[in-house]
């Protein structure tokens, strides 16, 4: 029997590559974003397309409708909307915060919500939250972000646990610096909230690191819906899987260090004395 899966923010980046791959394996896939009519190549290879605003209440509610409609439940959700409302904590209006924590943290709540009934009463299903190593450290000029990641792992955490009893199991997903579009939004709010007044020294050194940790070396989106696919088709998943291989590293070394020794590092590397 085909498996079914919706891909949240399928347009770019992570989730077209995730869905791209899911086709290739043969699933039913359901991809929305709000710019559905960057995923004409996905509906051409197959995929069923519509529009979704994860921060739109309605939205949520026709695309969960959709689904469930056609299927009668869904196999595999895939919450991968999300953005970077970086600049310093200081800076970023709480409107904007606001905002970050609707599409990161409350948009994969509400979509859970609405497909679990259906993934107890058949004792299967699987969501899969598309966090990042932001969620298990923390830099300066993207608090939000890291807030909201944070917030993401905690509550998939606790979302894991509630749902096993019923054969639902929960999946984090945990990329590293990666090649998409996302960097290029999280840079624009940078620089509009922070780059200029007291935190503007701060950005044009984060700049020039940010675009060497996302352009230079960094693998391109297929790496993480590989690890995607491996956390909706592996007997029993991991809880976590991050991508790439030096991202874990560098989140073990991080979390093994004190708070002052870390702070101490953080503050050379990005505020270098004279």
């Amino acid at each position: 029997m085909q498996r079914t899966v919706l891909v949240t923010g399928a347009s770019a980046g992570i989730g077209c590559a995730a869905a791209e791959l899911f086709l290739k394996k043969g699933y039913k896939v359901y991809a929305g974003a709000r710019r559905s009519e960057k995923m004409a190549p996905l509906r051409d290879k197959g995929a069923e397309i519509f529009p979704l605003d994860v921060a739109d209440e309605a939205s949520l509610r026709a695309a969960a409708s959709r689904v469930l409609d056609k299927e009668g439940s869904l196999d595999i959700l895939v919450n991968n909307a999300g953005y970077g409302a970086h600049g310093a904590i200081e800076d970023v209006p709480l409107d904007e915060a606001r905002r970050q924590f609707e599409v990161n943290v409350f948009a994969p709540a509400r979509l859970a919500q609405l497909f679990l009934p259906s993934m107890r009463e058949r004792r299967s299903g699987r969501i899969i939250n598309i966090s990042s190593i932001a969620g298990r450290i923390s830099l300066p000029a993207a608090g939000w972000y890291h807030a909201s990641k944070y917030a993401l792992e905690a509550w998939s955490d606790a979302l894991r646990i509630e749902v096993k009893p019923f054969g639902v199991k929960v999946v984090l997903i945990e990329p590293g610096p990666i090649r998409t579009e996302w960097d290029d939004t999280a840079l624009v709010n940078l620089k509009k909230y922070s780059g200029s007044g007291s935190y503007a020294p701060l950005v044009e050194r984060l700049t020039g690191r940010f675009r060497s940790g996302y352009r230079e070396g960094a693998p391109g989106p297929e790496a993480v819906a590989a690890a995607i696919l491996k956390g909706a088709e592996a007997g029993s998943p991991a809880p976590r899987y991050i991508v790439p291989f030096k991202a874990a590293l560098m989140v073990s070394a991080l979390r093994l260090l004190p708070d002052r020794l870390s702070d101490f590092l953080l503050d050379r590397l990005l505020n270098p004395r004279q």
